[in-house]
C-alpha cells in the first residue's frame, strides 16, 4: 500500500472515533495526540483493527510470561510522527481549538489580566473575504479512483504561523504596488502625476484603496505611522447571519475572527497619533470576545467606553427571542492622558442655546457668580471664593490689585446676597487671558460674564431618530446614489458625531472596513458644517467599493461642489490569472494557458499539476462540461492568498506593470524626509 493510500486509510479509520473528529466531520489532531499520549483503549483497538496499522505503529516482542506468543507494544513516537508528517488532520495548523485561560506560563487567577489565549493567537489571517455563504469547493485528487473529485467544506482560512512562518509573513506584509491609480473631483475624473504632501511631507490627499485591507495597512504604516487622529471601523459582526444582514465573510469561529481582528487592530494601533482614538461597532455576538481582545491590544485603562446606538428602534422582525434595537461601540484612546474629546453639542436644542460666536467658536454669556452649588455658592461657607476684581472704566482691562480708576466688582447679587466668583482668582486671570471674560454695566454696576463653550458631558446610550439604520442609512444611500445598493449601511449621523466628538482642523480618519462609504459621506458633511479640513483613508477590498463606495463619494463631492480624492489598488497578480482564465473562449485556449499559470502564476498547495495535465484535463466527462465550469476548476486551482505583488519587485517586467504606475507607487512611497 502506498503512503498516500494508507494515509487514506488511516484517515477513514480514525473517523470512526466521534471523538477524534470536530464539527466539521474532520479529524482532530490534538485529540488523537492526546490519546496517543494516554495509550487510550478505544484508540489502540481501532489501530489494531487494521494489519497495515499495525505493521506501521506497533512492535512484536515476546511475552516472558507465556512461551511461543508475541505481545505487540504501541509505538507512541512512530504514531505521532506519522501524523505531523502527513497532516492527518486536514488543517493548516497544530494548534488545539480551544480558548485557554492562561498568560504565558501564568494561570490566569495569579494575574490581574485578563488575556483572550487562542488557537490562532500567534498567526496571521491574510483573510480572503467573500460574499459567498461561508463554504468553498475544492479539488482533491482520489488515488483510488485517479480523478479529481469536487469537494465542499466550511470555508478554511490559511493561518501563518509567526515563528513557523516567518520568511511568509515578512512577504505577506511587504509593501505592495498600487495600480488603476486616478483622482476624483467635482468636475470628473483626471490622471495624477504626483502626491499632495504637508509641510511635514505626509500625503494629505483623501485616498480610497481597493484591496486586502491587512496588506493595505501594512502599505499605509511607513507613511501614516502616528498621524491618524481616529479610526472608525464597522467590522464583519460574525453573527452566521445570510448575506443580507452582510457582505462579508460572516461565518469564522470565535477564534478565527479574533486572530482575522487581532492583525488587523495591532497594525492599525501603531498608525494612530498619541492622543488618538479608535471606535469600532459591533453587536452582541461578539462583543465580549472583541472587549477582550481590545483590552489586551490598547489597555484595558484606555478604554473610554461602551456606547450603545439605538440604531433600529422598533427591533428586527422574526426575532426568536429579544428583538435586537441596539448595537455597540467600544471607543479606546491610546493614551488617556493625552487624549481630548472636543467641546460640542450633539443635542441641537442644547445647542440651540449657544447664540453667540467669535473666532473660537459657539458660546453663550453666563454670569460668573456662582448662583448654584448650594451652601458652597454662599461667602459665609467658601471664604476664598469672595474677593474682589477691578475693572476699567471702558470694562476692558481686569486685575486683582486695586489700579487708578478702576471701579471694584463684588460676587453680591441683585438682593444683596453674599456669594462667590465660580474660579479662584488665579483661574479667573487665566480665562481674562484667554478672552473669556466680558463685563457690562448693569442698573448702576458692574457685572462680569463668562464665555460657556457649546459642550456637553456624552453618556454612553445613543437614542435620538438620527441614528436609525434605515431613514439616516439606507434611505440616504438610495437617495445618494438613485438606486438601492447595499444592506444596512450605518446611518451617517452615528458617523458624524462620532467625529465631531474627537476630530478637528486637519485630522486623518481610517476607516478599513469601508462599506458603501458612510465615514467619507459624514466626514465631508462635517467638514462643510464646521470649516474643518479633514481627510479620509478609506480601505475595502471587496468589488462593490467601484459601484457603491467611489461613485457615494464622488456623488457628495459634486453636490458640495468641492473636495476630492485618489482613487488606488493593490496591483493584483493572481487577481490577474483569474481575468485571463475569463477571458479564454473554449478549452482549447484554457489547456494553452494552463503552462502559464503553472510558471507565472502561484498555484494551490493541492493542485496536482501533472495528473491533471496528462489525465483530468482529456477526460470526456470533464470535456462535455460547460465552459464557464472549467474555467471555475481553473480557477480554484489558483492560490487567493497570493493576489498582489510587493512594491520590490514590481520592476520585473512578468508583472505587467505600466510605468506610470510604478512611478506613482515610487512617489507614494518617497516620502520628503
Amino acid at each position: 500500500m502506498t503512503k498516500i493510500k494508507f494515509k487514506n486509510t488511516l484517515e477513514s479509520l480514525l473517523k470512526k472515533d466521534s471523538r477524534l473528529v470536530d464539527e466539521n466531520k474532520e479529524l482532530n489532531l490534538a485529540a488523537i495526540r492526546d490519546l496517543a499520549d494516554k495509550t487510550d483503549a478505544k484508540l489502540i483497538e481501532l489501530l489494531l483493527s487494521n494489519d497495515e496499522a499495525v505493521k506501521k505503529f506497533f512492535l512484536k516482542v515476546p511475552d516472558p510470561n507465556s512461551s511461543g506468543k508475541d505481545v505487540l507494544v504501541f509505538k507512541q513516537n512512530d504514531f505521532k510522527f506519522f501524523l505531523d508528517g502527513n497532516q492527518i488532520d486536514n488543517s493548516y495548523t497544530a494548534y488545539e481549538n480551544r480558548i485557554g485561560l492562561t498568560i504565558g506560563n501564568q494561570l490566569l487567577k495569579d494575574s490581574g489580566n485578563v488575556v483572550l489565549n487562542f488557537p490562532f493567537k500567534d498567526c496571521v489571517l491574510e483573510g480572503g473575504q467573500s460574499t459567498e455563504e461561508g463554504t468553498d469547493d475544492y479539488f482533491e485528487y482520489n488515488e483510488d479512483k485517479e480523478k479529481y473529485e469536487v469537494k465542499v467544506a466550511k470555508r478554511k482560512e490559511i493561518f501563518f504561523n509567526e515563528v513557523l512562518a516567518q520568511d511568509e509573513i515578512d512577504w505577506l506584509y511587504e509593501p505592495k504596488a498600487f495600480t488603476n491609480i486616478k483622482k476624483y473631483t467635482a468636475k470628473g475624473e483626471e490622471k495624477i502625476k504626483e502626491f499632495t504632501r504637508n509641510q511635514e511631507g505626509i500625503i494629505t490627499d483623501n485616498l480610497i484603496i481597493k484591496g486586502n485591507n491587512l496588506l493595505a495597512l501594512h502599505s499605509l504604516k511607513e507613511e501614516f505611522s502616528g498621524k491618524v487622529k481616529l479610526i472608525y471601523i464597522d467590522p464583519p459582526y460574525n453573527t452566521g447571519g445570510s448575506a443580507e444582514t452582510f457582505i462579508y465573510n460572516n461565518f469564522f469561529k470565535h477564534s478565527s475572527w479574533l486572530t482575522f481582528m487581532k492583525n488587523r487592530l495591532e497594525i492599525a494601533k501603531n498608525l494612530l497619533r498619541d492622543d488618538g482614538f479608535i471606535a469600532i461597532a459591533i453587536d452582541h455576538n461578539e462583543l465580549f470576545y472583541l472587549g477582550t481582545l481590545t483590552d489586551e491590544i490598547f489597555g484595558r485603562d484606555n478604554r473610554l467606553g461602551i456606547i450603545t446606538v439605538v440604531h433600529k428602534p422598533e427591533g428586527r422582525q422574526f426575532a426568536n427571542f429579544f428583538s435586537a434595537s441596539n448595537e455597540f461601540m467600544l471607543v479606546y484612546a491610546i493614551n488617556k492622558n493625552l487624549a481630548e474629546f472636543e467641546s460640542i453639542v450633539l443635542d441641537i436644542e442644547k445647542e440651540d442655546l449657544f447664540n453667540e460666536n467669535d473666532e473660537a467658536g459657539l458660546f453663550r454669556f453666563k454670569n460668573f457668580i456662582r448662583l448654584t452649588d448650594g451652601k458652597y455658592s454662599l461667602r459665609k461657607n467658601k471664604p476664598d471664593g469672595f474677593y474682589p476684581i477691578y475693572v476699567s472704566k471702558d470694562l476692558k482691562h481686569f486685575s486683582l490689585t486695586k489700579e487708578k480708576d478702576y471701579e471694584v466688582a463684588l460676587p453680591i447679587t441683585d438682593k444683596g446676597v453674599e456669594r462667590v466668583w465660580k474660579t479662584s482668582g488665579k483661574t479667573f486671570i487665566k480665562k481674562v487671558d484667554a478672552n473669556q471674560i466680558i463685563a457690562e454695566r448693569e442698573n448702576g454696576k458692574i457685572v462680569l460674564y463668562e464665555k460657556l463653550r457649546a459642550s456637553q458631558v456624552f453618556t454612553t446610550h445613543w437614542i435620538n431618530k438620527k441614528y436609525h439604520s434605515y431613514h439616516f442609512g439606507t434611505k440616504l444611500l438610495e437617495e445618494t446614489l438613485g438606486k438601492k445598493v447595499f444592506s444596512f449601511p450605518k446611518s451617517v449621523y452615528t458617523v458624524l458625531d462620532t467625529l465631531k466628538i474627537m476630530t478637528s482642523d486637519d485630522d486623518i480618519i481610517l476607516d478599513f472596513f469601508v462599506g458603501s462609504g458612510t465615514t467619507a459621506h459624514a466626514l465631508m458633511e462635517l467638514n462643510k458644517e464646521d470649516g474643518g479640513n479633514r481627510k479620509f483613508i478609506l480601505v475595502e477590498q471587496l468589488d462593490y467599493v467601484e459601484d457603491v463606495t467611489v461613485k457615494r463619494v464622488h456623488q457628495v463631492i459634486k453636490n458640495n461642489k468641492s473636495g476630492s480624492f485618489i482613487y488606488l489598488e493593490l496591483a493584483k497578480w493572481n487577481e490577474e490569472a483569474k481575468e485571463k482564465i475569463a477571458d479564454c473562449k473554449s478549452l482549447k485556449e484554457l489547456e494553452k494557458l494552463l503552462n502559464e499559470l503553472s510558471e507565472k502564476y502561484f498555484l494551490h498547495y493541492n493542485v496536482k499539476l501533472k495528473e491533471f495535465k496528462e489525465k483530468i484535463i482529456h477526460e470526456e466527462n470533464f470535456k462535455k462540461l460547460p465552459l464557464k465550469n472549467q474555467q471555475e476548476m481553473f480557477c480554484k486551482m489558483l492560490d487567493l492568498n497570493q493576489l498582489y505583488v510587493n512594491a520590490s519587485e514590481m520592476e520585473d517586467k512578468k508583472y505587467g506593470l505600466s510605468k506610470e504606475d510604478i512611478a506613482l507607487t515610487k512617489v507614494f512611497y518617497s516620502k520628503i524626509k
